[in-house]
């Protein structure tokens, strides 16, 4: 702070400097400048944030709507694969009282015979998930820092975000495996429903160990906003942030494991389509982008992840863990599961323009879902101090937001105002089911079971969405208010 003379009387006044009146500025709202406070909230939001991490009330329909999902999505998944693998997409029911017990025997027996967990599927899919662990923790990287941690103090975790390297090497061992015949692309999607079995016992495994070692050795942190009531506990989670090495298993379940996965069943059913018809189809090649281009966005974002809510705020129970480890890849790629088992191609084919419309569509959702979350993730780092520009495949234009405009909130954090941000709240997920859309197209319009992933999905965003705004609602409070007048719209601008 300068100190001047002013007027003949040689009177002193203090004049203040430029970085004084910036941060005077920012905390009236008034400025686009950031400043870099390593996001550490004010004393008001400390105690907003003690009261995020106390239970306060059951979601999801508390310990019977958890309960009931834990017991009813594997059977889902498992009638739904039935439908498309042995009836071509009809959904089958008993045709009669007295059918009822000879139907369930049939269900019984379509499992037994095409899902029972096998010695290859065993192999297949931990020998999978042992070698994404394994480039996890030694290919070539970058370090993240992620938010600051309420439940540590507001220490910040470094993360290992080498899921690009990975991802790459991952496709150069699909190849050397395929064309050695040592493990053949089609063998994926010929073993569907074996690998199903496996990946639903592997994800209550682990979420039952991870549940244990939570409790008892508070690995990933010490128990974190704790109802009491065992099955609902273990389906949010115990701990925040379990790590094995290197590794933060949170974030590796939601890269690794599902996107890759998907990727190569989309990639397994494209080899088999080729092989059997002599060329590939519109709609396979549709899923296949769209599976290719969605992993690949993760992969080399990676570093964004550490930003996200899920990595900042849930914890890791049987919800992040069952659908990571097996609703995602063996629940949105029912269109490819259609095509493999469509009796002929006249069923499903799209017609040229259909095609180029839904890929020019793809395209064009996919730029905004992009561009928008690595706005957002840009935009936090920038406030920590900790950007770094990275330029792996594709940089997509508009990816960060020159001068943006955002609103300060009394908790400490900025509510960003600019960019895709100022057209709707959600406008990451309008774009992200878009995308879904255009996967479920893929599979023609022989059944319904096709159009899962989107049908569900909203489902999903719609009630995630209603989830955070209550959060933001009491973490914010009058600022939150103040942010919805400004962005008005929840997912479409000018819609809803």
């Amino acid at each position: 702070m300068a100190i001047i003379m002013d007027g003949p009387a040689g009177k002193t006044r203090k004049r203040k400097s430029k970085s004084e009146l910036k941060s005077e500025q920012i905390s009236n709202g008034h400025s686009t400048a950031l400043l870099k406070v390593n996001a550490v909230p004010t004393e008001h939001g400390k105690e907003m944030d003690k009261k995020l991490d106390q239970h306060e009330t059951f979601e999801f329909g508390g310990p019977v709507g958890v309960t009931a999902m834990m017991l009813l999505f594997p059977v889902l998944m498992y009638y739904l694969w039935i439908c498309l693998w042995y009836y071509n997409g009809k959904f089958v029911h008993p045709t009669s009282f007295d059918d009822i017990r000879p139907f369930f025997q049939r269900m019984g027996q379509h499992i037994y015979e095409g899902a029972y967990p096998t010695k290859f599927a065993w192999a297949t899919y931990l020998g999978l998930t042992v070698i994404q662990l394994f480039l996890a923790a030694i290919m070539p990287g970058v370090m993240q820092n992620g938010l600051p941690v309420p439940s540590l103090n507001y220490a910040v975790l470094p993360y290992l975000c080498n899921a690009c390297w990975s991802w790459y090497t991952t496709l150069i061992l699909a190849y050397v495996f395929h064309t050695t015949g040592f493990f053949r692309l089609p063998w994926i999607v010929e073993n569907f429903g074996h690998l199903m079995t496996v990946a639903i016992l592997t994800s209550y495994i682990c979420s039952g160990l991870m549940d244990i070692f939570a409790r008892t050795l508070h690995w990933g942190g010490k128990p974190l906003r704790m109802s009491g009531v065992w099955v609902y506990d273990h389906f949010m989670g115990v701990s925040l942030n379990p790590r094995l090495g290197p590794v933060d298993l949170k974030m590796f379940a939601e890269v690794r494991v599902p996107w890759v996965l998907l990727f190569l069943i989309a990639l397994s059913g494209t080899v088999k389509q080729y092989e059997e018809l002599g060329r590939v189809t519109p709609n396979m090649l549709l899923f296949l982008t769209g599976s290719g281009l969605y992993i690949n966005a993760c992969a080399k974002a990676e570093h964004m992840i550490p930003q996200t809510w899920d990595m900042f705020h849930e914890k890791f129970g049987w919800m992040l863990i069952f659908w990571n480890m097996a609703g995602v890849p063996f629940t949105y790629c029912y269109p490819v599961i259609a095509l493999v088992r469509a009796p002929s191609m006249e069923s499903y084919e799209l017609s040229r323009p259909l095609a180029v419309i839904c890929f020019i569509t793809l395209f064009t959702a996919y730029y905004i879902f992009d561009s928008c979350m690595a706005q957002k993730s840009n935009f936090k780092m920038q406030q920590q101090g900790d950007y770094h520009r990275r330029y792996a495949f594709p940089v997509v234009p508009w990816s960060v937001v020159e001068n943006p405009t955002y609103i300060q909130t009394a908790h400490g954090n900025k509510l960003l105002t600019s960019g895709w941000w100022a057209y709707a709240r959600k406008i990451n997920y309008t774009a992200d089911w878009v995308q879904s859309c255009m996967w479920a197209i893929s599979g023609g319009f022989m059944t319904p079971i096709t159009w899962f992933y989107p049908v569900f999905f909203l489902a999903v965003l719609t009630h995630r969405c209603q989830r955070d705004f209550e959060k933001c609602a009491r973490k914010y409070g009058v600022d939150w208010e103040k942010y919805c007048q400004v962005v008005k719209w929840k997912f479409i601008p000018g819609v809803y």
